[in-house]
């Protein structure tokens, strides 16, 4: 019997139940925000599909396009600068094609909540040549997943699916229906479709074109793209989030809604261009359905007067094309928060010891990365995953080993498992001789304690292998590998100085769970105020449990403390004891 029921839903979690009720049975992610729920909501489906977490958005894409092959509807999840990894698959899948319908899913950040850059995937997407769907609230969401599975048989075109932080955060309603599973599609063995080498590839290039213009020809009538005539002055062309906006501030003017935003439906838009005094076209981030449009010849205002940067707004849109403002309650506003390390952060003793020994830290992305802000202030690069080891090994080539004897790389387990492990093969198979510290906390802690290869759990839930990291570096010829229990501080800042002293390649691996992993009640610090001789030495890894009171003395709010007793190790006046969880 089919589902009716309706339900308020995140985004994200509207296009795991669109993928589940659109029949996927195979789906591949590496987490990142805004894109992690996605997976994380789909695995409650498990007894119906299958979803992993892949070591990066190459694999999952990887992944992905196997069970397509094999006649089975497939996704893989990534956000934005996650495309970009995965760009090497999906450039020669756009050639490919599919068998089972394959969606690639990328969420965009306007804004930058969690992200190095703001690109924008349609960009991508369409040097890739692969179309582009994009929904605008939660109930399409779900509804736009099916059609993009659906376009992408019929086409035979992989789909992108393209999100963003305030579509994929944001709630809305949605019809719960039921999971239809189509067909698996026969494999027929066809090397001319998907082995790309060149001779192959030419042809290939000329079908795609072919299924593109047929797609652009369908945009024209499919009902995801539609025209909303109302008042002819004004008329807007738009997508996804900004469509809400559009809504809110011009109430009464036309709307040219657009579900896939490449190609573009041409013979919808010129029709609808025609029909209005003044055409705008209002897009987040970059221009790229304006100059589309422009390069035909239509008269249309964008980007002079709207940014290229960050999120748009109902009051930004309205003031740029009216002049006026809409009559908002503005929220208070919120003290600014500065992004720090958790309490009892196992990266936090690190990054102390790196400070006290005058140290420089090439950085990568995680929560560590918050080592290069106050009072910490270590980390002095951050590029992209796995991009520490890297970068460090070219500082080494261009001023000479000497030169790195107060450097070292820093990067988690997570991300090492991601692109760090062929930078540390290139630092040995190029002689370089830096040293590399993995912060393994045992979890992918910045998107939310999600698990990876060496945490030995599957996104499923199942146990499984847990892959050695110690083992894997000694595997590649590095003989200086060496753990650490990130709070002994003392071994620690022995170990680094004795391992960037070495002419040759080493490994410190600081092997301290993130604290937020354990839900049992730890044990807490206090501070005796009159044993305190006010040095400051506590708070130098600037813990956010201590403060200091009027009097210059230490306390520690006994809410935040998770007893990692680092502040303990660091006074030398027996100020700071450790007592029983609840006790003063």
């Amino acid at each position: 019997m089919a589902e009716s029921k309706k339900v308020i839903m995140l985004g994200n979690e509207a296009i795991a139940r669109g993928a589940y009720e659109a029949g996927v049975k195979v789906s591949a992610a590496y987490p990142g925000t805004p894109s992690t729920e996605i997976s994380e909501y789909l695995v409650q489906y498990k007894e119906d599909l299958y979803c992993e977490w892949s070591p990066n958005e190459k694999v999952a894409t990887e992944v992905a396009v196997g069970a397509s092959i094999a006649g089975t509807r497939a996704m893989s999840c990534m956000k934005h600068v996650g495309f970009n990894v995965a760009a090497d698959p999906a450039y020669s899948v756009s050639y490919m094609g599919v068998n089972g319908g394959l969606v690639i899913i990328v969420a965009d950040d306007p804004g930058l909540y969690s992200s190095q850059n703001e690109q924008d995937t349609r960009m991508v997407a369409r040097a890739a040549q692969l179309p582009v769907i994009e929904p605008s609230d939660s109930s399409e969401a779900k509804e736009y997943i099916k059609m993009a599975f659906e376009l992408s048989e019929q086409f035979d075109r992989p789909i992108v699916y393209r999100t963003t932080t305030r579509l994929a955060h944001s709630q809305g309603l949605v019809t719960l229906e039921d999971r239809k599973v189509p067909e698996d599609k026969p494999y027929v063995k066809d090397i001319r479709k998907t082995v790309m080498m060149p001779g192959n590839a030419k042809l290939r290039h000329i079908e795609i074109e072919k299924r593109n213009k047929e797609l652009a020809e369908a945009a024209n009538t499919l009902p995801i793209n539609r025209v909303e005539m109302n008042d002819t002055k004004i008329g807007v062309i738009t997508s996804g989030i900004p469509y809400q906006y559009v809504k809110e501030a011009l109430p009464n003017a036309s709307v040219c809604k657009l579900g896939l935003v490449n190609p573009l439906p041409r013979k919808m838009i010129e029709d609808f261009a025609s029909k209005v005094d003044k055409l705008y076209i209002v897009e987040e981030l970059d221009p790229v359905i304006e100059e589309q449009v422009k390069s035909w010849g239509i008269e249309c205002v964008g980007k002079d007067i709207f940014t290229v940067q960050g999120e748009y707004s109902a009051n930004m849109i309205r003031e740029r094309i009216l002049g006026e403002t809409l009559e908002i309650d503005q929220p208070a506003a919120v003290p600014g928060r500065p992004p720090i390390l958790c309490p009892g952060c196992p990266h936090r003793s690190v990054y102390y010891t790196l400070k006290k020994l005058k140290m420089h830290a090439a950085g990568d992305i995680g929560c560590y990365t918050l080592g290069a802000v106050a009072p910490l202030s270590v980390v002095d690069t951050t590029m992209c995953m796995g991009s520490s080891i890297s970068t460090l090994h070219g500082m080494e080539k261009a001023k000479g080993k000497e030169y790195i004897k107060n450097w070292v790389a820093v990067i988690g387990d997570s991300t090492f498992l991601h692109t760090g492990v062929n930078s540390l093969m290139n630092m040995v198979y190029n002689q370089a001789t830096g040293t590399v510290m993995i912060l393994d906390n045992s979890t992918t802690g910045m998107t939310g304690h999600q698990d990876h290869a060496a945490t030995g759990k599957t996104l499923m839930g199942d146990p499984t292998y847990a892959i050695d990291i110690p083992g894997l570096c000694r595997a590649m010829g590095i003989k200086n590998v060496v753990e650490v229990n990130a709070f002994d501080i003392e071994t620690l800042e022995k170990t680094i100085r004795e391992e960037v002293a070495k002419d040759e390649v080493s490994v410190i691996i600081t092997k301290s769970p993130c604290v937020l992993l354990s839900k049992e009640k730890k044990p807490l610090y206090t501070a005796h105020s009159d044993k305190c001789k006010k040095c400051g030495m506590c708070m130098k890894p600037g813990c956010p449990a201590m403060t200091k009171n009027a009097d210059g003395t230490v306390y520690i709010d006994d809410t935040m403390c998770t007893g990692c007793g680092l502040c303990e190790k660091l006074c030398k006046f027996n100020a700071i004891e450790l007592v029983k969880a609840g006790e003063e």
